[in-house]
């Protein structure tokens, strides 16, 4: 026991200073945050779809050119893989029982989530800029 009263952790825990999930918190916590951030841009996403309904193509790349439009655009490419990313490792972390095995599974979603995000954001770019 401790100075303080009883405690739950490990001995290699109280050595590590690590709880029983070590980083779980911060995991979390970012899981809240991009699900709270996807909210309002998915929502203005679909606004916008709506009100661009039957827009041509001149039209479309002129709307997301401008610079508010484009960052929006980035914003929830980015929010959406990232929090995806977040929710596979999570699963691969609870159902994934060889450590080796559910290293290599996290470091592939992790790469497979930042390539998607950004073939997304050049389709964007080509999109918006391109000639």
């Amino acid at each position: 026991m401790s100075e303080g009263g009883p405690t739950f952790r490990t001995a290699l825990g109280r050595v590590r200073g690590l709880g029983s999930a070590k980083e779980g918190v911060h995991h979390w916590w970012m899981q809240r945050v991009s699900a709270i951030a996807l909210v309002p841009l998915t929502l203005w996403f679909a606004i916008a779809l709506i009100a661009h309904t039957g827009a041509d193509y001149t039209t479309t790349r002129t709307w997301l050119g401008s610079p508010m439009t484009f960052g929006l655009m980035v914003l929830l490419v980015g929010a959406t893989f990232y929090h995806a990313q977040l929710g596979v490792q999570v699963v691969v972390e609870d159902y994934i029982h060889h450590e080796g095995w559910k290293i290599w599974l996290i470091l592939l979603t992790k790469l497979v989530s930042l390539v998607l995000a950004l073939a997304a954001i050049v389709a964007l770019l080509v999109i918006a800029f391109g000639r």
